[in-house]
């Protein structure tokens, strides 16, 4: 059975942890796995928009444990972090197609923060987040000092990350660490409609969308409103532009194509 599973549906692919038995924890085959289907995700003109979630009762508690303590398999700190989680979270970031998060069970370091990487979280009220690294001695990885302190602010992310508490996911929305909250037997309703809804939108701008978001982490204001101005520009040359104006005007429902 592979570690990551598969599945295509009204133009949304959904990827799957699937390591049950070790709450979907990374050993390097499913780095690799992960890697190679967002890849062929972001080629496949028939994907629009992608699913990232959990087999189990887990979304991902993060590294294996078992791989980094075994002399014969620990590929070390070094290799996991520039070969598995650094190129996971840049091509999430990277694809120009939203990528949601559906957090099914407990996210712990790596995986809270990939899920935290994500263009939107959608959890269960089950669900718990926690930046476990300094539980064992480690500093956070896979960007989530990069991301969390922007999603929740500096002294919040910080105490977070220093004490290692578990952050239900009730809690999470609240600080605006993730989008929604459901009731568990909502989630995968309302995970399955935001991403038909979005494979359903002008995928064009979204990806332009995405790209600007990426960029205003670190651009200036005259940096920003530059990029603004020059990828509204191709947004309105787009097919799905054209298509979205006539559709308003003829007051009908569009179709957009993601050109």
């Amino acid at each position: 059975m592979s570690s990551i599973q598969k599945s295509i549906e009204n133009g949304v692919a959904t990827l799957t942890f699937n390591r049950p038995e070790v709450f979907n924890s990374f050993n390097r085959e499913m780095a690799f796995l992960l890697q190679d289907e967002l890849d062929a995700c972001n080629k496949d003109t028939q994907v629009i928009a992608i699913i990232l979630t959990g087999s189990g009762k887990a979304f991902c508690a993060g590294q294996d444990l078992k791989e980094i303590t075994d002399p014969e398999l620990n590929p070390g700190f070094k290799k996991i972090l520039e070969e598995h989680y650094n190129p996971i979270i840049e091509k999430i970031r990277a694809i120009e197609k939203p990528i949601i998060a559906a957090v099914n069970g407990v996210a712990a370091g790596a995986g809270a923060n990939i899920a935290l990487a994500c263009d939107i979280v959608i959890a269960h009220e089950k669900v718990s987040f926690i930046q476990a690294f300094s539980k064992i001695g480690l500093v956070p990885d896979s960007a989530g000092t990069f991301f969390l302190p922007r999603l929740i602010g500096f002294g919040k992310a910080s105490a977070l990350m220093m004490l290692g508490d578990k952050i239900s996911a009730t809690e999470a929305e609240k600080m605006g660490m993730i989008y929604k909250v459901t009731t568990l037997d909502e989630f995968n309703n309302v995970v399955t409609t935001t991403a038909t809804t979005l494979a359903q939108m002008p995928t064009k701008a979204i990806g332009l969308t995405k790209r600007l978001l990426n960029v205003s982490m670190t651009n200036n204001l005259e940096e920003q409103l530059a990029l603004e101005g020059k990828l509204q520009i191709e947004a309105s040359e787009s097919e799905d532009f054209k298509e979205g104006v006539d559709a308003f005007v003829n007051k009908r429902r569009p179709v957009f194509k993601g050109k």
